[in-house]
């Protein structure tokens, strides 16, 4: 098994509270299933994935970011995480 860390913003994070109060589990088990079912639902044809990062609000000026960081020396090494 596989762990990953999602960060939401406010609006989504209350969505997600209030889903998992309505179904009465923990937020941790509807974000699982919300994301097990999207994953199952994403197409990995490599032509589809452009078009799905491109909906991703914000994620290419993250990525300049990333890339502006990484070569400004802003970087932490896998190992000291």
């Amino acid at each position: 098994m596989e762990r990953v860390n999602v960060t939401l913003d406010d609006e989504q994070a209350q969505k997600l509270l209030r889903l998992a109060e309505r179904m009465r589990v923990q937020p941790g088990t509807v974000a699982r299933s919300l994301l097990a079912q999207a994953l199952d639902d994403a197409d990995p044809d490599p032509r589809n994935v452009v078009a799905l990062l491109d909906g991703i609000d914000g994620a290419h000026e993250r990525a300049q970011l990333g890339l502006r960081q990484a070569h400004a020396g802003q970087t932490i090494a896998v190992d000291q995480l």
